[in-house]
């Protein structure tokens, strides 16, 4: 694959990524704060429906060895502080990585604040590697997968796992239904507030 195939090939999915953020109203602040605190699981149903696709997609390219698998090694320092913070930052925030982008399209200026919030603890990250790297990557099983511990090949695992994800979500949706934690006349475009009512004088005397 060639660099501006993959370029191209990136926006095309970053498009597609920005269009189901802003359909589905993942993006919003008031409700990634209310999967926070366990109140809308919209975002929770997005994100795994966005984990079976990927998990379908890597089944079959996977299964006709079109591609490779390279896995991150387990590292408990990074993964559980790592998680921790980033958890706090997007409960203090109502944002996060993927979607602070979606924020500024949509007009949110505390949104830039958050994006050079990102940059910033990025930058001073790669200063402090050095410092962290002891505590934080080191100590922890490695690569490690269910297809090495159980043998079965990956795509197999796959499909069972995304199986299972889509029955998860099925029942999810039937206990917390989208458009009743949305608003019944959500379609990807939330309805404008409703004008003050014009009160009759002569009614009103």
């Amino acid at each position: 694959m060639s660099v501006l195939t993959a370029i191209l090939l990136g926006l095309a999915m970053g498009t597609v990524f920005g269009l189901a953020l802003e359909k589905s109203r993942v993006f919003e602040p008031g409700v990634i704060l209310g999967q926070m605190q366990l109140r809308n699981f919209t975002m929770l149903k997005i994100f795994l429906t966005a984990v079976v696709t990927g998990l379908l997609v890597l089944a079959v390219l996977n299964g006709l060895d079109l591609t490779r698998l390279f896995p991150k090694p387990a590292l408990y320092g990074a993964d559980l502080i790592g998680g921790a913070l980033l958890g706090v930052g997007i409960a203090l925030a109502g944002a996060c990585p993927g979607t602070v982008a979606a924020q500024i399209g949509a007009g949110y200026r505390d949104a830039w604040y958050t994006l050079a919030g990102g940059l910033l603890g990025a930058v001073a990250f790669s200063y402090a590697e050095p410092v962290l790297n002891p505590l934080l990557l080191s100590g922890g099983p490695g690569r490690i997968t269910l297809a090495n511990v159980t043998g079965a090949p990956f795509w197999v695992l796959a499909l069972g796992f995304a199986s299972l994800l889509v029955a998860g979500l099925v029942a999810l949706e039937r206990w917390r239904p989208w458009r009743g934690e949305l608003g019944a006349a959500a379609d990807g475009l939330l309805p404008l507030p409703a004008p003050y009512p014009v009160v009759n004088a002569v009614a009103a005397e």
